[in-house]
């Protein structure tokens, strides 16, 4: 049976007990609140405010002329025109030419000769109801008929230093046939979209040109379709977002 002298001895040591257990659950709610209302919550609020406001409703996708689903839009740079043109400049991206009768009999003879044609037109595609403001493509080989290319649109809306975001849809162009559901002859581009937005992605990185770059997951709940080819396209989702440097 416990002596009076030990049950005596015992209450002081558990009450120490207790207020050690005490002391330590509020050191951990302090420092809970620290990390949360110091690091966290203001890392927060300073990538949203990093956000472009074009991004709150930039759409996803982009249409044809006669308004049937066009290429998905999966880029996205901030900075002024002369910034962009010299970025992809750098990157080793040629601007497109303009669609024409010239260029359409260029890139259709070089198609079957097999000749190179750098900087050959790409089809109007439109968002926020205008056709693209600027077009770049890579070529593949020596043939016109493979290519990597990406058109972008520039925002009506600007960030605090006033700057556009540019809306863009890269897609790669496997070869060259009739449209599926025009029956013209075009550009077929190939199913995985993701992959051409992470091929510009990587060029605009090896530049060195870009202050800031992000992937934002489930930019586009809709994740695969049909262009206005017919060509069908997949993708993750998300959307690539690059700040040029000035």
């Amino acid at each position: 049976m416990e002596s009076s002298d030990n049950r005596e001895a015992t209450k002081p040591t558990a009450s120490k007990a207790a207020i050690t257990r005490t002391l330590w659950i509020i050191l951990r709610i302090v420092v809970l609140y620290v990390v949360v209302a110091y690091v966290l919550l203001p890392a927060g609020w300073s990538h949203y405010a990093q956000r472009h406001p074009a991004l709150d409703n930039l759409p996803d996708i982009t249409t044809t002329h006669d308004h049937h689903p066009g290429d998905p839009i999966n880029v996205a740079l901030i900075g002024s025109e002369d910034d962009l043109k010299a970025i992809m400049h750098a990157a080793g991206w040629f601007a497109a030419d303009k669609l024409g009768l010239k260029s359409d009999v260029k890139i259709a003879a070089d198609t079957v000769l097999d000749r190179p044609y750098a900087d050959a037109p790409v089809s109007n595609l439109y968002l926020w109801g205008r056709k693209e403001d600027l077009a770049f493509e890579q070529p593949v080989g020596d043939n016109p008929r493979e290519r990597h290319h990406v058109r972008f649109w520039r925002s009506e809306q600007v960030d605090p230093a006033g700057l556009p975001l540019w809306a863009g849809a890269a897609t790669f162009d496997k070869r060259v046939g009739f449209s599926h559901t025009t029956g013209q002859i075009t550009h077929h581009i190939a199913a995985d979209i993701d992959t051409e937005r992470d091929h510009v992605a990587q060029t605009l990185k090896q530049t060195g040109r870009l202050s800031s770059d992000e992937m934002i997951a489930d930019f586009r709940q809709v994740r695969e379709g049909h262009n206005g080819g017919g060509d069908p396209w997949h993708t993750d989702g998300s959307l690539f977002v690059g700040s040029i440097s000035r």
